[in-house]
């Protein structure tokens, strides 16, 4: 017993090492993750004290165990059976599909990440970029939502700071979730994303058992009363007009909607800019006929110097307006009492119109569609007397004047207009440059639904 045992110095520090570790695995460990863990349970009770709508406790389920409990939803099992006669694998081949495809979607919420890091990056964004503003809320509506229902913003999507400005918008509502397209599967974003609480998709997937996957995966969130954030469109608009819906995450929610469940009710967000960060980029996928976006990172990081640059110099300029309206809530459940069958595409087509209600009217949209229907060049009081005239005709509408004045909206629009060398003034009237017809469209574009002309009823909104 007494007897001397040598051993190497590397076999002895590394049995130190294996001692270390099952020491902290059973000890040490459980105590730092309940230290942490109760930490955050404080946390979270904090936030849900001045939030709108308290963060749920389905958000903050572990990823693991979301993971896990997908899979095994007897639904997917069901779908993995299925994929596995249909294409002649082993169901363990295809089980293990299913769970690389949860893997994919599922998220790992992070508080402090959405709360701590993202609400702060947003707020500075949006307001180093833009004059940010809220013209419209219906705060009537949104007061009688029920706090058990699970409340969804349905936005068009007009840019990728679409993103960035409702999450800063709504930071004293909600904490968000984001349907997030293949763009923004690239670590580290894809980390940050996750960790913000947004699931990705797969736009273009045929792939039945992935659409079964995550089918549930939206069923279970708006069951568990995630409070989320979509685009019925599917994409950015590529032409500055509001696009058809897709109705494949709507026709998720839909199947998923039962009468003696949680009530869903969507809230109409609407978004517009005097200036699309990435308009020319998107005009010309659209000439190309396709959504192939060809911006290198290299160019968004020389834009971001440029920018900073004419910080420095005292010389930069905010891009013009940015502004969001919040329109009048819709509860599924009252609108299934007054429909039959599938409610997916007349559920769609309601929650379009009253987005497209709620569609700011900024200075340089109204400015571009002045220029674009006139048949010759304007002088400034033309323009004037034309703004005015349709500001009169467009009462419904959520026109944002700076300092209450059209004729400040007149002079912002023309000066953006002309900096970025869209028009041109030439012996005091102003005219379009002809090359850059399309992007005058772009904007003009964003408002074109409330032309008389357009088949647009401003009652959608009520």
């Amino acid at each position: 017993m007494n007897t001397t045992v040598e051993l190497p110095l590397w076999l002895f520090v590394l049995i130190l090492l294996f001692a270390a570790v099952t020491f902290a695995s059973h000890f040490l460990f459980p105590s730092v993750r309940w230290f942490f863990r109760r930490r955050l349970e404080r946390a979270v009770k904090r936030l849900n004290e001045r939030l709108e709508r308290p963060i749920e406790p389905f958000k903050l389920t572990r990823r693991y165990d979301m993971i896990q409990r997908l899979v095994y939803d007897p639904e997917v099992n069901r779908s993995i059976v299925e994929h596995a006669h249909e294409t002649g694998v082993p169901e363990a081949v295809a089980f293990q599909q299913a769970k690389s495809y949860a893997r994919e979607i599922v998220p790992s919420f992070s508080a402090s990440a959405y709360f701590g890091f993202a609400i702060r990056v947003a707020r500075f964004l949006s307001n180093a970029l833009y004059r940010v503003r809220l013209v419209h809320v219906d705060e009537e509506g949104l007061r009688t939502i029920s706090r058990d229902s699970t409340v969804i913003f349905v936005m068009n999507h007009r840019s990728n700071m679409d993103y960035v400005l409702v999450t800063y918008l709504a930071a004293e509502r909600s904490a968000l979730a984001y349907a997030v397209g293949e763009w923004a599967q690239v670590w580290p974003l894809s980390r940050l994303i996750r960790a913000m609480g947004a699931y990705f998709i797969r736009r273009r997937s045929r792939n039945a058992l992935y659409r079964k996957v995550l089918a549930r995966y939206v069923a279970l969130a708006t069951q568990g009363g995630v409070t989320q954030a979509l685009f019925p469109e599917g994409g950015l608009s590529l032409d500055g007009a509001i696009q058809p819906p897709k109705l494949g995450l709507l026709k998720y929610l839909t199947d998923a909607y039962t009468p003696d469940g949680r009530d869903v009710v969507f809230v109409p967000v609407a978004l517009n800019y005097d200036r699309v960060l990435e308009d020319r980029i998107l005009l010309r996928a659209r000439d190309g006929g396709g959504r192939r976006f060809r911006a290198r990172i290299s160019v968004v990081a020389w834009s971001v110097l440029k920018l900073l640059w004419r910080r420095v110099r005292g010389r930069y300029r905010k891009f013009g307006y940015a502004a969001v309206s919040f329109g009048h809530p819709l509860s599924l459940r009252a609108f299934s009492a007054g429909h039959g069958g599938d409610l997916t595409k007349p559920l769609a087509r309601e929650l379009m119109q009253r987005i497209e209600a709620a569609v700011p009217v900024l200075p340089v949209p109204m400015v571009a569609s002045i220029l674009q229907d006139a048949t010759a060049p304007l002088s400034r009081a033309q323009v004037q007397d034309a703004f005015a005239a349709r500001i009169e005709a467009l009462k419904d509408a959520h026109v944002y004047l700076p300092e209450g004045e059209s004729s400040r909206a007149v002079e912002a629009g023309l000066r953006a207009l002309c900096e970025r060398q869209v028009i041109a003034e030439r012996g005091g009237v102003f005219a379009i440059d002809p090359a850059q017809a399309d992007t005058v469209a772009f904007y003009a574009n964003s408002i074109r639904h409330f032309r008389p002309d357009s088949g647009f009823s401003a009652s959608a909104k009520s």
